[in-house]
C-alpha cells in the first residue's frame, strides 16, 4: 500500500502535468482520506487489529502507523517545525507533557471524552489518556508472599540482596519508584533528596537497574531475581502462563503512568484526527485494545478481561479507589534533568 506521502507525491505530479499544480485539491483529498498514527514500537499488531481496522472500515479513513520511541517520535515532531508529518500522537505522559511546554501540541475534544474517568482528562494535559498502567511489583510467589512483595523493605533486606530489580529512571516505572518511595519514606512523591537517599541504600541489593520488560522477564523466569518493580502490564502474560509469578500493588506510594492521545499542531488532517481519537476513547475500541494488547481501559464501561483482572483485580476498573495517583506534569519537566543525573551518581552507580 502506498503512503500517504507517496499518494501526496503522485496526486501532485499529475496535477503539475495538468498545468493545474496550484489547485491544492489533490494534496486535500489524500489528507482526508488518510492519516498517520505515531505510536509505540510495540504491540502493533494487536492495535491494528483492535483499533485500526474496524476504524477504516467504520470510516473509510485509512491510517498509517509511525513507530519508535517516545523521545525519538517527540524529537521528530520538533524538528518537523509545525509541518508534523502525524496527524495523531499516542504518547506516554510526561512526553505529552515535554512536547506541551514546547507548544508541540494542540487542545484536543472529541464527544467521547465524556465518557473517561476523571484521571483521563485532568488538565494538565491537551489530550486524553487512551489508556494507563499501575506501578507495582511482580514477584516469585514460590518466594515471597504477597505481604512482603508489597512492602517496599523487600529491597532493603539483606535477606534478597542481589535477587531484586528496580527500573532505571529513564523508563516509564523508574519515575514511579521515585515518586513511591518519596511518599513512604519522606514528605511526598516530589521529595527527590529522600527519594533518593532511601534507592542509594537498596542499591547494592539490587542485582539491576532494568530498562526494559524484557530485562525483567528473563530474570524473573530464569529465577535470577524473586522480585521487581514493574508495571502491570508487564504481569499479564507472566501471571496467566502458569509460571509461579504474580504482581501486586505497594502498599504505600501508588503510582500510575497514562498513555495520551495527542493531536500536533499544524497536523495536515486534524478532522480525521478528532474521529480516531474519538473512536479510541469508545467502548467498543476501549475492551478490544484491552483483550488484544492488555492495555488498562480509561473508559469506565469498557471490558476488562480476566487476565487482567487475575493481576491487578479491582484496580483495573478504578485505579483512583484502589489508591492509585497521577503525577503532576508541572512539578517533573522542570527537574527532569537533574533528576536523572542524581540517580545516575547517587543511585544507579553504586
Amino acid at each position: 500500500m502506498l503512503t500517504r506521502r507517496a499518494v501526496l507525491a503522485a496526486a501532485l505530479t499529475v496535477l503539475a502535468a495538468a498545468g493545474c499544480a496550484g489547485s491544492g485539491s489533490g494534496d486535500k483529498q489524500a489528507d482526508q482520506d488518510t492519516i498517520v498514527v505515531s505510536t509505540f514500537p510495540f504491540g502493533v499488531k494487536e492495535f491494528e487489529q483492535a483499533v485500526v481496522a474496524p476504524f477504516t472500515k467504520q470510516t473509510g479513513i485509512k491510517v498509517e502507523l509511525d513507530t519508535g520511541s517516545n523521545a525519538d517520535r517527540l524529537s521528530k515532531l520538533k524538528l518537523a517545525k509545525g509541518e508534523p508529518e502525524a496527524d495523531v500522537v499516542l504518547i506516554s505522559d510526561y512526553f505529552a507533557a515535554l512536547g506541551q511546554k514546547d507548544g508541540l501540541f494542540q487542545k484536543v475534544d472529541v464527544p467521547t471524552i465524556k465518557e473517561l474517568a476523571p484521571f483521563a482528562t485532568e488538565g494538565a494535559y491537551d489530550g486524553p489518556a487512551y489508556t494507563h498502567q499501575l506501578n507495582g511489583i511482580i514477584y516469585n510467589t514460590d518466594k515471597l508472599s504477597q505481604k512482603q512483595a508489597a512492602d517496599w523493605e523487600l529491597f532493603a533486606s539483606a535477606a534478597h540482596k542481589g535477587k531484586v530489580a528496580l527500573p532505571d529512571i529513564s523508563v516509564t516505572a523508574g519515575q514511579l519508584v521515585i515518586s513511591g518511595v518519596g511518599e513512604s519514606y519522606g514528605k511526598g512523591p516530589y521529595d527527590i533528596d529522600t527519594s533518593l537517599k532511601t534507592l542509594a541504600g537498596w542499591a547494592p541489593n539490587v542485582l539491576q537497574f532494568y530498562n526494559s520488560s524484557t530485562e525483567v522477564t528473563n530474570l524473573l523466569t530464569q529465577g535470577e531475581i524473586v522480585a521487581a518493580d514493574a508495571l502491570s502490564g508487564f504481569a499479564t502474560k507472566l501471571v496467566t502462563s502458569g509460571e509461579p509469578i504474580a504482581w501486586t500493588a505497594p502498599a504505600k506510594g501508588r503510582y500510575m503512568a497514562t498513555n495520551r492521545a495527542m493531536i500536533p499542531k499544524g497536523a495536515r488532517n486534524q478532522q480525521g484526527a478528532a474521529k480516531f481519537i474519538d473512536y479510541m476513547l469508545s467502548v467498543e475500541a476501549q475492551s478490544a485494545m484491552a483483550k488484544a494488547a492488555g492495555d488498562l481501559p480509561t473508559n469506565p464501561k469498557a471490558e476488562i478481561p480476566a487476565d487482567i483482572a487475575k493481576v491487578t483485580g479491582e484496580a483495573a476498573k478504578d485505579p483512583v479507589a484502589a489508591g492509585f495517583k497521577t503525577l503532576d506534569p508541572a512539578q517533573l519537566v522542570d527537574t527532569r534533568t537533574t533528576w536523572v543525573d542524581r540517580f545516575t551518581r547517587e543511585v544507579a552507580g553504586k
